[in-house]
């Protein structure tokens, strides 16, 4: 049933958007959900109050198969935060699901001089703490060892 998105943040996520709770919500689940426009069933991130496709403002949110492919990365050598100091090096990742969205991310369990674009990837969730679970990717066991080529495709 689609159903258009609830402005209401949860109690104790305040700073949270409120249009993205449902995603929020999922990855406690061990969910990736993503909002699916119900007009034209465009996938859509990040997350608005309306399809960036056709305006459309009611919503699905399907289970998503949590797979993509490494579409580009950087590793920082520097932390430009203080709150990231004890991660160094660590990647920031764009991830490009398989059904269509690019997302940015991290890629772990790996090592960084292994990362290569077209690398295929699955979600993890890392639950950071009580109030919001974080989305990463590893690289996808059933995948085999080589990248796949990159695909373009229509987000």
């Amino acid at each position: 049933m689609a159903v258009a998105p609830s402005p209401k943040a949860d109690a104790g996520a305040s700073a949270l958007d409120a249009y993205a709770a449902p995603f929020w919500d999922a990855l406690k689940r061990d969910e990736l959900r993503l909002p699916k426009c119900a007009a034209c069933g465009h996938v859509q991130f990040p997350i608005g109050a309306c399809c960036s496709d056709c305006l459309g403002t009611a919503f699905d949110w399907p289970l998503l198969s949590g797979r993509g492919q490494l579409w580009s990365y950087i590793v920082y050598h520097h932390a430009f935060s203080p709150a990231f100091a004890d991660k160094l090096p660590y990647n920031v990742a764009v991830v490009r699901l398989d059904e269509g969205p690019q997302l940015i991310t991290n890629i772990v369990d790996i090592p960084l001089d292994a990362l290569a674009n077209g690398l295929r990837v699955r979600a993890v969730f890392d639950h950071a703490d009580p109030v919001r679970s974080l989305l990463r990717f590893e690289p996808d066991p059933d995948a085999g060892a080589a990248p796949a080529p990159l695909q373009e495709t229509r987000t």
